[in-house]
């Protein structure tokens, strides 16, 4: 069959549901179904929820996932809403769950999804395709101080002030409508000396408005709340994340939530409530092997991280 998306340390992730084998797994992110076929594959036993909100990546799971019918059911909605839709199936909790965060392979290289400024084709960014504003919205739309911010903020991007104040400059003579036409404003917009020979100089900016079109970070912090509300005990969370803004939630998360009372010594019976609700299976991110990186470039830049409700 046909590879929609590499998965990114498959055998890494089947390790880490190991424990829970015989278990439900949900499957947060489904895309091309390459990590659901794995564990299915290697875990006889297990069931697999998975939950995407690319249509065109459920059709395509549909079809990958389809030996092993009996044991996945596959969802359209959105990872942040993970315990609403396992509740809405009579599921109160699992044994697993993965998230592997950012955009797949097939979503950059199809010029019609308007993410890569690699591809020409009109902006867009929607993972789902029924959120009301795309990349062009914002674009087009954004105050230059709204622009700033969200270029600051989602790409930490150090040129961007100059970014915004010419793509508002650009748009007042007619709407920027490509991926091409954007990313040459920013080309554009920083001087040649300071330009990455390794790193394309819209990067930063392609991937501020793609975290900003999707609601990636909120959702994230959503999802992994939602995701401690249903996991069992012993159950295993995986997280897979490709940049410092998303690892930084995620690491955040598993070290607030591996603490338990944090009241100060001289209080002799806990009066704030906290309880420890995980801990961390590897104290450090796990990070992709040389030969995986060799066969899969993107694989160099992601994180797992792996926690144990308890």
């Amino acid at each position: 069959m046909e590879e929609y998306h590499i998965p990114v340390m498959l055998q890494e992730v089947v390790d880490a549901f190991l424990p829970v084998k015989e278990d439900v797994i949900v499957d947060g992110t489904l895309g091309g179904g390459g990590h659901s076929e794995a564990i299915l594959k290697n875990f006889s036993k297990s069931r697999i929820i998975g939950i995407d909100a690319d249509k065109d990546a459920l059709k395509f799971s549909l079809k990958r996932l389809a030996p092993y019918a009996g044991r996945a059911r596959i969802i359209y909605g959105n990872f942040k809403d993970i315990r609403q839709i396992l509740h809405k199936k009579g599921i109160k909790e699992v044994g697993g769950i993965l998230l592997d965060l950012g955009v797949s392979s097939r979503q950059l290289e199809n010029e019609k999804r308007g993410f890569s400024f690699l591809r020409n084709g009109k902006l867009d960014m929607r993972m789902d395709k029924a959120i009301n504003r795309s990349a062009y919205d914002l674009v087009n739309s954004l105050s230059e101080f709204e622009l700033r911010e969200i270029l600051k903020k989602y790409g930490e991007e150090k040129w961007a002030s100059k970014i915004a104040r010419n793509i508002v400059s650009k748009r007042s003579e007619k709407a920027i409508e490509t991926t091409q036409e954007l990313s040459q404003i920013v080309v554009d917009s920083i001087p040649a000396k300071y330009q990455s020979k390794k790193i394309h100089p819209a990067t930063k900016t392609f991937l501020a408005l793609r975290i900003a079109v999707n609601s990636e970070l909120e959702n994230l912090k959503t999802a992994l709340r939602e995701a401690m509300s249903v996991l069992k005990k012993g159950g295993r969370l995986c997280v897979i994340s490709y940049h410092s803004l998303e690892d930084r939630i995620v690491k955040q998360f598993l070290l607030e939530n591996e603490k338990g009372c944090i009241c100060p010594p001289e209080i002799v019976k806990c009066v704030c409530g906290k309880n420890r609700l995980l801990k961390r299976v590897t104290k450090k991110p796990i990070r992709a092997s040389k030969e995986e990186i060799e066969f899969n470039p993107r694989a160099r830049s992601a994180l797992l991280r792996i926690a144990e409700k308890v």
